[in-house]
């Protein structure tokens, strides 16, 4: 049946082409750009030195990726500054997906607290892609010490002067002395370095009494004046499974059964589809023997997860850690 109104159609036809032509040329950039990526190499910038766990895994899942886009993955190291600058960086870098950033949980979320102000907002400015589990911590102490756990440590350190190295300013050992101090009335002082592997080296010294870091650069001193008395999370580390948990030991602040991790975020506004093959890449990096001997190095049972169990994870444990350090009142600025 012919239209008895041949202009009206005319028009309302063009009409919607004119709209349909608009909405490709607002979608089309974002498209193309995911539809081509990537096209260059890519970098993902590490807010500490090499040789810790953020960097292993950087670099880790970094070759595995390079392979599977075919373009090289640069590591670029940026610590100091309590991982600001590190982070900082990525913050300010294009959402292109050219550029993601590595550091560790607390210097991402608790930094909002810990400093009053800060060069960039995590969450206008930031997005998580997926986070690399740290595995429990390990708590370790100058041989010398004749402490067998934490409780003994304490009751020591009490009596001495103290000193507990930590990763960065504000990191998760940082807090615990903080609440060790506010708990049990000792006066640990935090020393704070740009890493763990000079803060070990200075435990096996006895320029520091005790430490909180990863297993693998806590083995690197083991046999060299460092012994372990405890670790953090909520199960024993399968590298050191005669080292009981804190909270075996009795200590049920929520802060020691916490495990945090080494989140991978990118720029706010990076293409969704860049997002999401970011994270699966790493969920499948993670199920390679490559993955399964660094996890086995550091002491690490779980994975990486995919782009929306991260997120859900992220807003359902970042109040948590907020929480944490704003109760125990720490400012480093």
């Amino acid at each position: 049946m012919k239209s008895t109104h041949p202009r009206r159609t005319f028009v309302q036809a063009s009409a919607l082409a004119a709209a349909a032509l608009c909405a490709c040329s607002i979608l089309t950039p974002v498209w193309a750009q995911a539809a081509k990526w990537p096209s260059k190499p890519i970098k993902i910038v590490v807010a500490f030195p090499p040789g810790g766990l953020t960097d292993a895994y950087a670099r880790n899942y970094g070759e595995y990726l390079s392979g599977k886009l075919g373009v090289p993955v640069v590591i670029e190291n940026k610590p100091g500054a309590g991982a600001i600058i590190g982070i900082d960086a990525v913050a300010k870098s294009p959402a292109d997906g050219y550029t993601f950033g590595m550091s560790t949980s607390g210097t991402y979320w608790q930094n909002r607290i810990l400093y009053s102000k800060l060069p960039y907002n995590l969450d206008k400015d930031l997005t998580p892609v997926t986070v690399f589990p740290s595995g429990p911590l390990v708590v370790g102490i100058n041989d010398k010490i004749p402490a067998k756990n934490m409780a003994e440590f304490v009751a020591w350190a009490k009596k001495n002067p103290t000193s507990m190295g930590t990763y960065a300013p504000g990191s998760y050992p940082h807090m615990v002395a903080d609440q060790t101090n506010r708990q049990q009335g000792t006066s640990i002082q935090s020393v704070h370095y740009r890493g763990e592997a000079p803060m070990w080296l200075d435990v096996a010294s006895g320029q520091l009494q005790i430490a909180v870091g990863s297993f693998q650069a806590y083995n690197t001193v083991s046999t060299r004046g460092v012994r372990a008395i405890g670790v953090t999370g909520s199960y024993r580390s399968p590298k050191l499974p005669d080292v009981p948990t804190l909270t075996e030991q009795g200590n049920t602040e929520k802060l020691v059964t916490l495990e945090g991790g080494l989140p991978l975020v990118a720029p706010a506004g990076t293409p969704e589809a860049i997002l999401k093959r970011m994270a699966d890449e790493a969920v499948a990096w993670s199920n390679t023997d490559k993955a399964a001997k660094l996890r086995e190095t550091f002491a690490i049972p779980n994975k990486p997860k995919n782009l929306a169990d991260t997120r859900k994870d992220w807003e359902g444990e970042v109040p948590v850690w907020i929480k944490l350090a704003v109760d125990l009142g720490i400012k480093l600025d």
